[in-house]
């Protein structure tokens, strides 16, 4: 393994960021005013807060609006689809994302389908579910667009590629498999119910881990070559016995890096890898809502 094996997605994202915040400028002198995202919060999850605070810096640091709304935990289903109303009503909000999970007595798939579907930046709403199932444009799903941007920077042209996705999830596996299809790969859907998950593998020419388990993936289930996406997040021990001891945890993927990254042609590590690009998609898929919601023309592969 070499440096040149390492797929940067946070280097990626840095750049789609910058394309962003031109294209952001150019928007707000022609439209007058800038591309506005909306992001509610209900509750206090810690992880929900870090993601909805460094989304909103990220907007403003790429020239565009920021909304939050943040609502206590125990807001009541009826107020939660009021405010989407009247977000989706506002002119000056051109996307909307309702951060997941909610508390558990308010009914997500009820959320999100209130949520107008050329407003759904998350690319979650049946109706963007739909359009890409049947290859119109809409809304994707942030971390599988941002999975495929990274694999045709690396790749090019992916035509007649065997791939596999592990896991199907509607938030990652499916629509990454969608987007696989419309490329012309070759796509099998994994899951833990798959035989001989490991022959399964084996075989593609990429692999993207979206399965939600630590490292599940080896290096002799790899194809020597292979390029491999790490979609997972998981928080494990840390391998200090001293540190483990106290509690400290390391982030480890859904690959064992270690021992996939020498047979690989290319991977994404984690952290680095796939994370960084979730956020910078979402800003893209606001500023190409913004775009449409304003009548104003962008450029077919500009962002």
């Amino acid at each position: 393994m070499t440096d040149s094996n390492i797929i940067d997605g946070k280097a990626f994202a840095e750049t789609l960021r910058a394309r962003v915040g031109t294209l952001a400028a150019s928007f707000e002198a022609q439209a007058g005013r800038k591309a506005g995202l909306a992001v509610v919060l209900v509750g206090e999850d810690p992880a929900s807060q870090v993601y909805v605070r460094s989304k909103g810096k990220q907007t403003v640091a790429c020239g565009m609006a920021s909304f939050e709304h943040k609502l206590p935990a125990d807001t009541d289903e009826a107020s939660l689809l009021a405010l989407v109303e009247a977000l989706n009503a506002d002119p000056a909000v051109d996307g909307i994302l309702v951060q997941l999970p909610l508390p558990a007595h308010l009914d997500e798939q009820k959320v999100i389908a209130t949520i107008n579907p050329d407003k759904d930046v998350d690319g979650f709403h049946v109706i963007n579910a739909g359009r890409l199932a049947v290859g119109q444009k809409g809304f994707v799903p942030c971390t599988p667009l941002g999975c495929l941007m990274l694999l045709k920077d690396r790749l090019g042209n992916l035509s007649g590629l065997d791939a596999v996705v592990i896991g199907r999830s509607n938030i990652v596996g499916k629509p990454m498999a969608q987007l696989l299809l419309g490329e012309s790969c070759t796509v099998t859907i994994a899951h833990s119910r798959t035989k001989d998950l490991a022959e399964v593998v084996r075989r593609a020419d990429i692999v993207v881990a979206a399965v939600g388990r630590a490292e599940m993936v080896k290096g002799d289930w790899i194809k020597p070559g292979a390029t491999v996406i790490d979609v997972g997040i998981n928080r494990v021990a840390s391998l200090d016995p001293v540190a483990a001891a106290e509690g400290k945890t390391r982030l480890v993927g859904d690959v064992d890096f270690a021992s996939v990254a020498p047979v690989a042609g290319a991977i994404t590590p984690v952290p680095g890898g796939v994370g960084p690009m979730t956020i910078a998609v979402l800003l893209r898929n606001t500023l190409v809502a913004a775009h449409a919601n304003a009548g104003i023309a962008l450029a077919e592969g500009a962002i």
